[in-house]
């Protein structure tokens, strides 16, 4: 080992005992109150691959939370929540939380996962420019997405994993 050490970013799976810091991370991370539902659902043990607690040496820093969904037979990754707090970003967490995530899709066989999308506000370019520096394109802008924050609009996001290309 070097003298300087390097920032470590580690992920642990979700569980009762740290929902609660999840809650607060997305608190402070989300202009959105999220629901039990959601919270129950990230629980669920065939989220854990796709759910994470994001730390950055040993410290929780950020979230990253999707569900997976199957549609006329396809299943895609549904990306719910990414999230890392604000004197920590632009270090590589939040790239390494998605590659984490990304590569858990890729090696998933059952089901097989095709793509993994996501809603983004349409005023947060910071956001966009990061998705699509990670190979994902705009595919749709879903018109009064968000029901309580200004503006409604979200663009949808999809970066395909099985080679096919998306028809927007």
């Amino acid at each position: 080992m070097s003298s300087t050490s390097t920032p470590r970013v580690s992920f642990a799976s979700l569980t009762p005992n740290n929902l609660g810091t999840v809650r607060k991370l997305n608190s402070v991370l989300f202009p959105i109150k999220y629901s039990e539902k959601f919270y129950a659902d990230v629980l669920l043990p065939e989220a854990e691959d796709f759910c994470k607690l994001v730390y950055y040496n040993d410290v929780p820093v950020g979230t990253i939370c999707c569900r997976w969904e199957t549609v006329n037979g396809e299943t895609r990754l549904y990306l719910m929540t990414m999230g890392v707090l604000a004197p920590y970003r632009s270090r590589g967490v939040g790239s390494k939380a998605l590659q984490h995530v990304l590569g858990a899709a890729m090696s998933h066989a059952k089901p097989k996962i095709s793509a993994i999308y996501l809603h983004v506000q349409i005023s947060n370019e910071a956001a966009k420019k990061f998705y699509e520096r990670h190979g994902f394109r705009e595919v749709a802008v879903h018109k009064d997405y968000y029901k309580k924050i200004v503006p409604h609009d979200a663009w949808v996001l999809e970066k395909r994993l099985d080679g096919v290309e998306a028809s927007a």
